[in-house]
């Protein structure tokens, strides 16, 4: 088993997975090639995040965990935490419960509320109360009410917690009330080193050292040594993807140009087409999509050979981040860009991060 990297993290279960019970070899191979964690996604399919976890869990003896994201209202809180306080021990502190707003348009089909900041400070020092074993009497906040809150009074675990930010009000957040942030895919350079900047300035504003928040970039990670149609599916079909579910916000984040969106949005393909389109477009149709969608858009990824991918990834160190996800990719995929980063690391320069993805580095 390799020495672990816990500055690179990967996805577990990347795009559209046949079975669940992949994610047990993936773990596997993560943690003999030195990966240091694994982030996972939740979708309404085979992709629930507490079976998930608790596969990665255990499976694993040395790997991170973190949920990347859930949400906190498609559950009771009791039972988020009571899942966050079963992974803590099932893992012995690997584990951070990561949180995210989730997609507004599929909430409103639920039936669900759409989250607010906060909301989501509110359900954030909520769970940190419970995870120290008190019981809340009669909460009444904007993340709800309930007449009694409790998990267990001998409890006093820090259980650190992740927040999947993408705009200034969620990355000020992340740096006022929570351990870790994860930046969205396909952030300019420009947008990812405004993220830091505005995650580490809230923290100090908070009180905090800046430092002991820990900011991951995910970085489309694709490279040439993978299949073309698999290439295509990783970069265009995952752009045309986000830009389907929440393209003005990508949009507006990265101050690109909004006619683009609406060109993409009005071409007969995109109008008609039932689903993903990371899951459910043909090769041919993903070329056409290809033709919507900038380059410059698309750069902002690991491409190209193992050197070029380890470049990307270094460079993303310089924006100022803390970890790096190697998103979209398998274990296995990313073989040889992992050997290749290892090859070129630098001994000694993470040894101070910790396992646990959201938690503060050792002191040096």
């Amino acid at each position: 088993m390799a020495p672990s990297m816990n500055e690179i993290g990967f996805y577990g279960l990347a795009g559209a997975p046949k079975s669940p019970r992949d994610l047990i070899e993936e773990i596997v191979t993560a943690e003999n090639m030195g990966i240091g964690s694994c982030f996972l996604s939740e979708r309404f399919n085979i992709k629930e995040i507490a079976t998930l976890s608790g596969v990665a869990g255990a499976s694993s003896n040395n790997i991170g965990i973190v949920t990347a994201a859930t949400n906190q209202n498609t559950r009771h809180p009791i039972v988020t935490a009571a899942f966050a306080s079963t992974m803590h021990f099932l893992t012995q502190g690997r584990f951070s419960l990561g949180l995210g707003r989730g997609i507004d348009p599929l909430f409103k089909a639920l039936g669900l509320s759409n989250l607010t900041t906060a909301m989501m400070e509110d359900f954030a020092g909520l769970m940190r109360r419970l995870h120290h074993g008190e019981t809340i009497i009669n909460h009444s906040g904007p993340a709800g009410s309930w007449p009694v809150l409790r998990l267990d009074p001998d409890f006093n675990e820090t259980i650190p917690l992740t927040l999947m930010a993408f705009g200034p009000n969620s990355l000020e957040l992340a740096g006022r009330c929570y351990d870790a942030v994860v930046l969205h895919t396909f952030f300019t350079d420009e947008t990812t080193s405004r993220a830091v900047k505005t995650v580490k300035q809230a923290a100090v504003k908070a009180g905090k050292n800046p430092q002991n928040v820990r900011v991951w970039s995910c970085l489309a990670t694709v490279g040439d040594h993978l299949d073309y149609p698999v290439r295509l599916k990783k970069t265009v079909g995952r752009m045309g993807t986000y830009l389907q579910a929440y393209g003005d916000l990508m949009v507006n984040t990265n101050q690109w140009d909004p006619k683009v969106l609406e060109n993409f949005r009005r071409h007969k393909l995109i109008k008609n087409f039932n689903g993903s389109l990371d899951q459910k477009a043909t090769t041919s149709e993903l070329e056409q999509v290809a033709e919507l969608i900038p380059q410059t858009w698309l750069a902002n990824a690991a491409t190209g050979t193992p050197a070029n991918c380890v470049a990307a990834i270094q460079h993303q160190f310089e924006l100022g981040v803390d970890g790096v996800i190697l998103h979209g990719a398998s274990p296995d995929e990313l073989a040889p860009v992992i050997a290749e980063y290892r090859r070129q690391r630098s001994p000694g320069s993470f040894e101070h991060l910790p396992a646990n993805p959201a938690l503060p580095p050792f002191k040096t």
